[in-house]
């Protein structure tokens, strides 16, 4: 038997029978080799915005998959409005009015807002879907909540802020009360991110809805939190009030530790040009992801490319770095063409790449292994007959280690042994040892937690201090606005805007990265 359109969904407004949403009482998470959650206890509010703030492992994650029935504790009590209750799995939790919206969204792309919204819970019968019920039903949310989408509208058509918005969507029309949002902005334009902000807390909240707020983008949490909870190494350190509280109080309470935020750099003084781009264009999946796109960057410099994923970075990357031959246009380094992956390395270039689990490191590899790769084959790692020098390789994995505060000190143990903190520093101590003159950093600090990223930040603009050419490209605004020194915005494959970043503004990128403003 298909499910009825919840009636719940048809007002935002609910009678409650406590004034905490939701309660979290010494919850426990054991795995066979970890403690995920250590006796976390929390109460969320209705009618407020609750953050939730931690490094990466610190077990947030586990935590929300707990709340959301995917996981059972190990021990612990969790009540919802007052009532002690028991998850077996979501659909528990979707009955008590939780909805959890997931970084990765879980839409189908050829089906319609209307279809993807009422997926699982169809109106009707086991034969025969009340199909105009429901898209009645989702276009009265859509008003309600004043979503700019058609219900008709194919799902795989919508920009990402409308996906995510069609996400949303799916757990109100399912009734919920407290809304669960796993890093919701990651990639959303600063105008997307100021729409969604309005909803959770002028709407939705407002209407004495309860919202949890995962993210690690702290300016983010203080602007639209009214209590921020802080969970480090599997254990709640605290929650404090939003009013009164800064990024360094945060950042200083995940870490444990006093953190440097700001990146700390003089002036750029730029030299001769290293990396020259001259009308590339690279053909992607469908058609030419990069279209026509010239730029220069200099030694000595940072120059940021900023845009929303999808729009042609990639395949950009691709091609400065060998992977992908252009369709036409030039490129060149400190003067000379070079082509392929060894061509270009031998030319100077540096790569930290997108994903270091795919690209950056052979997880089953040790730590000595990884630090070695693309050099196994010349001194000082190969010795006389094509033998590796294994004490040179050992070596440089203990200075490594050591430069880079890569922890565990290992030379031995797997790659994919590491936080990804750790395992993003022994991809940047690699690239750097090698002593290039270009350096293309790519999502330098994705999935990074606070102390790797100001760490990684800091050996960025040392690089750029001793001479080298510095491409970063991030889906991170603030990264590209604090580390770059000249920021190009890529929309739809091409450069449609170059700003210096000494006066560039948030709004400003923003409407660049969705096609307006250009100049």
């Amino acid at each position: 038997m298909t499910a009825p359109v919840p009636a719940a969904s048809a007002d935002l407004h609910h009678t409650h029978n406590s004034p905490v949403a939701l309660s979290l009482r010494g919850i426990t998470k054991r795995f066979p080799l970890v403690l995920a959650n250590d006796n976390i206890s929390m109460d969320v509010k209705w009618g407020s915005v609750h953050a939730l703030c931690g490094e990466n492992g610190a077990g947030k994650s586990t935590l929300m998959k707990i709340v959301y029935g995917a996981q059972p504790p190990t021990s612990g009590e969790i009540a919802v409005d007052g009532q002690t209750v028991q998850f077996h799995d979501p659909s528990d939790a979707i009955r008590l009015g939780i909805g959890m919206v997931f970084q990765h969204f879980m839409l189908v792309d050829t089906l319609s807002v209307t279809e993807n919204v009422i997926l699982g819970a169809e109106p009707g019968s086991a034969t025969a879907i009340n199909y105009a019920a429901a898209r009645q039903r989702v276009a009265e949310l859509i008003k309600q909540f004043n979503f700019d989408l058609n219900p008709d509208a194919l799902v795989g058509s919508l920009p990402v802020g409308l996906q995510q918005k069609v996400e949303i969507l799916k757990t109100l029309y399912r009734g919920a009360r407290i809304l669960i949002l796993d890093e919701p902005t990651a990639v959303l334009t600063p105008s997307e991110t100021d729409e969604l902000f309005d909803f959770l807390k002028n709407n939705y909240a407002a209407s004495g809805n309860a919202v949890i707020f995962i993210s690690h983008k702290l300016h983010e949490v203080l602007h639209i939190s009214d209590t921020i909870s802080v969970i480090r190494d599997g254990k709640m350190i605290g929650s404090i009030p939003a009013a009164g509280a800064t990024t360094e109080t945060l950042a200083q309470m995940m870490v444990g530790r006093e953190v440097t935020l700001k990146v700390n750099k003089q002036p750029a003084r730029p030299g001769e040009v290293a990396l020259d781009v001259q009308n590339v264009t690279v053909k992607g999946e469908h058609g030419n992801a990069v279209k026509g796109v010239s730029f220069q960057v200099r030694a000595g410099e940072i120059v940021g490319i900023a845009g929303v994923e999808g729009n042609g970075q990639n395949q950009l990357v691709e091609a400065i770095t060998g992977l992908r031959a252009p369709e036409s246009g030039t490129i060149t380094y400190l003067g000379r063409a070079a082509h392929g992956v060894r061509g270009v390395e031998a030319a100077g270039v540096s790569y930290i790449p997108e994903d270091r689990n795919e690209r950056g490191l052979v997880l089953d590899m040790t730590t000595a292994e990884n630090y070695m790769l693309g050099e196994h084959d010349r001194a000082p790692f190969a010795g006389k007959f094509g033998f590796l020098n294994l004490d040179a390789i050992e070596q440089n994995a203990r200075t490594l280690s050591e430069q880079f505060d890569v922890r565990p000190r290992s030379a031995s143990l797997p790659a994919k042994s590491y936080s990804g903190g750790n395992a993003q520093k022994i991809i940047v101590a690699r690239e750097m040892r090698k002593g290039p003159k270009i350096l293309v950093a790519s999502q330098p600090t994705r999935g990074v937690d606070i102390g790797a990223i100001e760490f990684i930040h800091a050996r960025i603009v040392e690089a750029r201090d001793q001479g080298l050419a510095v491409l970063l490209i991030s889906a991170d605004l603030g990264e590209v606005m604090n580390l770059s020194d000249r920021i190009l915005v890529m929309y739809e494959g091409q450069i449609v805007g170059e700003v210096e970043a000494s006066g560039a503004t948030e709004t400003q990128l923003g409407l660049l990265m969705t096609g307006s403003g250009q100049h």
